[in-house]
């Protein structure tokens, strides 16, 4: 192993004693690889074992919804009793292979959800062009909860090594601490602290379904990249309010996926995207960070660790287009060979870049190794596949 590598490649004890191998994660995205009713299929277990044969510490399924009718696409994965337990199960088994750590991320897009599978709901009414939701009742922000703690302790006793809770992208967990999403009144809407009220709750309940030696992670904005939306000023209360909770990893990212907004990942901004607010939150809590978006190389994850801006390193396009990535660093090949490049795309359609790699994503789950830089192509076949589930979805969960 390189001498400058080995920070990466030291363990992580997280607070609930659960060991990681190494420093390196492959982030949550929403790899739409379902069956279209909301099971795994043998090209997404596929996936997951390669990320693990590639060396990653731990490995985080993007968008596990607890609930049809709020997906975020009806590629998504939905976990309740009436699911096919034993897919999952065996995702969970061939995705740990090695020393690699699975986890569930618990999903809920709310007022994002795909509206031709569900109805769009969130804190408050939204009424624009480009996206209609309607309010949650009281009762129903009290009864989610409940379902988060479900989804967790089912993926627990199938064999999953931990949950992220997902409070980040816009989706509703972040919509409830976003000023721009929520502009309730009662005692979910207002201040920061009457805001992140729902996700406490959440954490609170997920905790107690499965108890204190399993870990519990929170994916939560550094800021959502909106006028109006959530500032890192509050985002560090959150944090701080976090360290109190029973809480093992905090995963910081940003941006949202509010119709039109720019998507962090797209940026050409060079360097990791929050290291600066990740160092602002060492002074708000003890929980190990992990920071996701805009690493490319492993010169950037090194100094991150080494200086202790962060516990974890997330990877999410960089696995994509190279999913041994983590045991090449470890190797010391890209002293040789250089970093990842990734590709450039002219004049892309708005989330043409996310539908290209999401379909990369299927090529790798197949053992396909070509990466193709036609990009109208991938549109058209990532727009083709959702259109295709759509009725599946439908007569499968009457939504």
């Amino acid at each position: 192993m390189s001498d400058d590598a080995s920070p990466l490649f030291q363990p992580l004890e997280l607070p609930c004693g659960v060991i990681l191998q190494n420093r390196l994660a492959k982030a949550a995205m929403s790899d739409s690889l379902g069956d279209g009713v909301g099971n795994p299929t043998e090209t997404q277990m596929r996936l997951y074992e390669r990320w693990a044969e590639g060396g990653i510490g731990l490995s985080i399924i993007g968008e596990v919804q607890g609930d049809p009718n709020f997906a975020e696409k009806p590629g998504n994965l939905v976990l309740t009793e009436d699911a096919k337990l034993d897919l999952f199960r065996t995702l969970a088994r061939r995705g740990a292979c090695g020393e690699t750590q699975i986890w569930l991320q618990l999903g809920h897009a709310g007022a994002m959800t795909y509206a031709p599978t569900g109805t769009p709901k969130g804190p408050s009414a939204i009424d624009i062009p480009e996206l209609k939701s309607d309010a949650l009742s009281v009762t129903e922000i009290r009864e989610l909860p409940q379902r988060f703690a479900e989804t967790a302790r089912l993926g627990r006793n199938l064999g999953f090594g931990g949950v992220e809770i997902h409070a980040a992208h816009g989706f509703l967990l972040s919509q409830f601490l976003s000023p721009l999403f929520n502009r309730r009144h009662d005692a979910y809407g207002g201040s920061i602290q009457n805001r992140m009220r729902l996700l406490m709750e959440v954490i609170e309940a997920v905790r107690g379904a499965v108890g204190p030696f399993f870990p519990v992670g929170v994916k939560l904005n550094a800021t959502d990249q909106l006028e109006g939306g959530l500032v890192p000023k509050e985002a560090l209360e959150v944090v701080a309010a976090l360290n109190e909770m029973s809480v093992d990893l905090i995963d910081i990212s940003g941006g949202t996926y509010f119709p039109g907004a720019a998507s962090a990942s797209d940026t050409t901004v060079t360097g990791a995207y929050f290291v600066h607010f990740a160092r602002a939150a060492r002074d708000r809590t003890q929980v190990p960070l992990m920071v996701t978006g805009g690493f490319k190389t492993r010169a950037e994850a090194i100094e991150v660790v080494t200086a202790g801006n962060a516990d974890v390193i997330g990877l999410a396009r960089s696995l994509v287009l190279d999913p041994s990535l983590p045991r090449r660093w470890r190797n010391g090949a890209f002293e040789r060979q250089g970093d990842i490049r990734f590709p450039r795309f002219d004049n892309p359609p708005e989330g043409g870049i996310t539908a290209w790699y999401t379909m990369r994503l299927t090529d790798i789950g197949e053992d396909r190794e070509s990466q193709s830089v036609n990009l109208p192509k991938a549109v058209t076949a990532y727009e083709a596949r959702d259109a295709e589930r759509v009725d599946r979805w439908r007569h499968h969960f009457n939504t």
